[in-house]
């Protein structure tokens, strides 16, 4: 326990020190969200800007409002609404790979990492990163779709049960242990991530094999810290929604506006505290060991010729 307070507030320090990642990547979410979002809000506007119905939607939500907005001829097809947001989107995700390098190398010095360090470690790693997400998003997705086959396979033979209360029990154990297995390979993942990085290592599946590795020899104290960082993001939001739902007048536009950015920004913080958890713990136990230097044996002096006796 001493060790994961240890870890987490070595982590938190080390977001202090570059809490400037976090404000550009919230800077970034913003900018790309504007254009994949300015399709659907020129279309709103120019039908809700002249109907009566438009009160649902300004002083609350009413989803039969919004129901109606959405077919109307007038607003137009959802596709091309919908394709400007898958776009950025994807954007969103390039340039994850893109800028993530610098930010593990900038948790990986105790000086403000300068930005052309930034830059080269970003271009230096995107190629590996890209690697990276993609073995990531094949492994998790074929893990998630296998554990939610067996769930439904479990919950529909537990429907047969005298048992009212089974087939919900059943499902609740397996969201948590779904949780928990995705946890511990983002871990493994993280741990990968920095140690591409921070090692110079060319070879991705050899970090991913030793982000596994030691993953599974300190679990309890990784995954332990990866669940109170997730916990502490519930909280932000669950606060956030809170004061959204009661503290905030509905036709406040502007707090509204401003009081979820907030709540993006914090949510931030415990995704690049895990970050900086996966890099503490590299920085404790992944560092590769130095080579030990062969001696150089001493060079043999010339053997000169004896001068010839006259």
């Amino acid at each position: 326990m001493n060790e994961q307070r240890g870890l987490l507030r070595n982590a938190l320090t080390m977001i202090g020190r570059n809490k400037r990642y976090i404000f550009w990547f919230w800077l970034l979410n913003l900018t790309l969200a504007e254009f994949g979002t300015g399709a659907f809000r020129r279309n709103a506007h120019a039908v809700l800007d002249h109907s009566l119905n438009a009160g649902g939607l300004v002083h609350g939500f009413d989803l039969g409002v919004f129901a109606e907005l959405l077919f109307r001829p007038e607003f137009g097809k959802l596709s091309a609404m919908y394709m400007p947001s898958a776009y950025f989107s994807f954007f969103f995700f390039i340039a994850t790979a893109l800028f993530l390098p610098g930010v593990f190398a900038g948790y990986g010095f105790r000086y403000r990492l300068p930005r052309e360090d930034f830059f080269r470690a970003c271009g230096r790693n995107l190629w590996r990163f890209i690697r990276l997400l993609i073995m990531s998003g094949i492994l998790m997705g074929a893990l998630a779709s296998a554990l939610y086959e067996i769930n439904d396979l479990i919950v529909d033979k537990a429907g047969n049960s005298t048992n009212e209360l089974l087939p919900f029990e059943l499902q609740t154990s397996d969201v948590i242990l779904t949780f928990l297995i995705m946890t511990v390979l983002r871990i493994a993942f993280d741990l990968a991530e920095a140690d591409i990085v921070l090692s110079d290592r060319r070879s991705v599946h050899k970090s991913v094999a030793a982000g596994f590795r030691h993953v599974f020899r300190s679990l309890g104290k990784l995954l332990g810290a990866y669940v109170l960082t997730t916990i502490a993001a519930g909280i932000i939001l669950i606060a956030g929604l809170w004061v959204w739902n009661r503290l905030l007048p509905p036709e406040s536009v502007i707090l509204t506006f401003i009081l979820g950015q907030l709540i993006l920004l914090l949510l931030l913080i415990p995704r690049f505290w895990q970050r900086a958890v996966a890099v503490t713990y590299w920085q404790r136990n992944m560092v590769p060991a130095a080579k030990p230097e062969s001696p150089i044996a001493p060079e043999a002096a010339p053997v000169l010729p004896e001068p010839a006796v006259p």
